[in-house]
C-alpha cells in the first residue's frame, strides 16, 4: 500500500425511443433521447430493487450519458443535491453541477471517456422510504445491465457518491477498475451525523408550524455552514449590524439565498431520506481490494481527515491519498478546480496504464 500526501493551500436534434433489455435486476421499462450524433444521451429506466431497508420497490432510475460508446466509461456521482446532468453539452444546454471538471480539453473530457450518471434514486421525492448507499450501488448496477456496460474503467464519487462508490467497489468489485473517492468514508462520523440531525428537526419543526419550505431553507442553511468553515466566513463577512431595531450578522443574506434557492428545487421528502441514507453509510473497508484513490481535505468537518486515515489502513488495494488544504472544507471538491483536475487526471492516467 503506497501513501501519497499532496498539501493544498489555494484560497481562492433528433430523438429517437429504445428498450434495453431486462437485466438480473429486472428493469421493466426503458426510454433514452439521443442526440443526433449519439454524444449525448438521456433516458429512464423503471426496475424493480430490493431496498435492504424497505424491501423491493418500484424505482425510476434517470440518467445521462456523454462521450462516444466504445471509451473507457466512468461512472461520476456528487453529493445528495447533484444529479444526472454533469456539465453543458450541445444536447443539453443547462448548467451542470461539475462543470469546472467535465468538458473538452478538461480532466473528465467526453472526447476521451463516455461519461454516465444517474440522479440518485429518491431524488424525486417519490420513494418515501428507508435508502441505503448500498442501494444506490444496486441500481448503478443495474442502470449497467440495462446500458449493457460490463465494467467501469473507473468510479469518480464525492461526498456521498464517494460513500456510495465504496459501496459499489464492495458490492461489484468485479465490474470497476479504479476507485476515486472524494470527501467520503466508509462510515458515518457522529459528529457530522448530528448535524444532519438537527437539519432535519428543522424540517420537521417548519412542518409544525405548516411551512415546510421554511424548515427546509433553514435545514440547507445549517448544511451550508457544516459544508464550509470559519476561516472562509471570516474572510467574506463583516461585523453584525443592526437594521430596524433588530441585529443582523453578515452571513445571514448569504444563507437566506442558500435556502432559498434549495427549496426551489428540492423535494422534501427527498432531503430527508437521502439525508438519512449518509448516516446508514456502513461498508467494511476491508472487502475492496481494488485501487483507490481518496482524497481528503484537513478542514472537512463533515469528514475528518482520521476517518481518511483509517479508511486507507484498512482498503485492502493498491491505495493513494491526496490530502487538500482548503478553506472551502467540505466543498473543496466544488471550488478547488486546479487541484482536484490534476488528482483526476493523475488517478485516471494510472488506471489506464494499469488497463493497458
Amino acid at each position: 500500500m503506497s501513501f501519497a500526501h499532496s498539501p493544498v493551500a489555494s484560497f481562492d436534434a433528433s430523438e429517437r425511443f429504445v428498450s434495453h433489455e431486462a437485466s438480473a435486476l429486472a428493469p421493466v421499462a426503458a426510454v433514452e433521447r439521443l442526440s443526433a450524433r449519439g454524444a449525448a444521451t438521456r433516458g429512464e429506466i423503471a426496475i424493480e430493487l430490493d431496498l435492504r431497508h424497505a424491501g423491493r420497490r418500484r424505482v425510476l432510475l434517470r440518467y445521462e450519458t456523454q462521450g462516444e460508446a466504445g471509451l473507457p466509461v466512468l461512472f461520476v456521482a456528487g453529493g445528495i443535491s447533484a444529479h444526472r446532468h454533469l456539465a453543458p453539452s450541445r444536447e443539453f444546454a443547462e448548467a451542470g453541477w461539475w462543470h469546472s471538471q467535465v468538458g473538452a480539453g478538461r480532466a473528465l473530457d467526453p472526447q476521451r471517456f463516455h461519461l454516465v450518471s444517474f440522479d440518485w434514486i429518491g431524488a424525486d421525492g417519490e420513494l418515501d422510504a428507508p435508502l441505503d448507499p448500498a442501494d444506490q450501488a444496486d441500481a448503478i448496477a443495474a442502470l449497467l445491465d440495462a446500458l449493457r456496460i460490463p465494467r467501469l474503467q473507473a468510479f469518480i464519487g464525492y461526498s456521498y457518491g464517494a460513500m456510495v462508490g465504496l459501496q459499489f467497489a464492495s458490492r461489484h468489485p468485479a465490474r470497476l477498475g479504479e476507485l476515486i473517492s472524494i470527501s467520503g468514508t466508509h462510515r458515518a462520523h457522529p459528529y457530522a451525523a448530528a448535524w444532519r440531525a438537527l437539519q432535519r428537526r428543522a424540517v420537521a419543526l417548519g412542518a409544525l408550524q405548516c411551512d415546510e419550505s421554511q424548515g427546509l431553507a433553514l435545514a440547507r442553511e445549517l448544511a451550508v455552514l457544516s459544508y464550509r468553515t470559519p476561516e472562509e466566513f471570516a474572510e467574506r463577512f463583516g461585523p453584525a449590524q443592526v437594521r430596524d431595531g433588530r441585529v443582523r450578522v453578515a452571513a445571514e443574506d448569504y444563507l437566506d439565498h442558500c435556502g432559498h434557492k434549495y427549496v426551489a428545487r428540492t423535494s422534501t421528502t427527498a432531503f430527508l431520506r437521502l439525508s438519512e441514507s449518509i448516516d446508514l453509510q456502513q461498508v467494511d473497508p476491508s472487502t475492496i481490494r481494488l485501487p483507490v484513490t481518496v482524497v481528503a481535505v484537513g478542514e472537512d468537518r463533515l469528514i475528518p481527515l482520521s476517518e481518511s486515515y483509517d479508511l486507507i489502513e484498512r482498503l485492502r488495494g493498491e491505495t493513494r491519498l491526496r490530502v487538500l488544504r482548503s478553506i472551502y472544507g467540505h466543498d473543496a471538491c466544488l471550488k478547488e478546480e486546479t487541484d482536484i483536475d490534476t488528482i483526476l487526471r493523475e488517478a485516471l492516467a494510472d488506471c489506464s496504464q494499469v488497463a493497458a
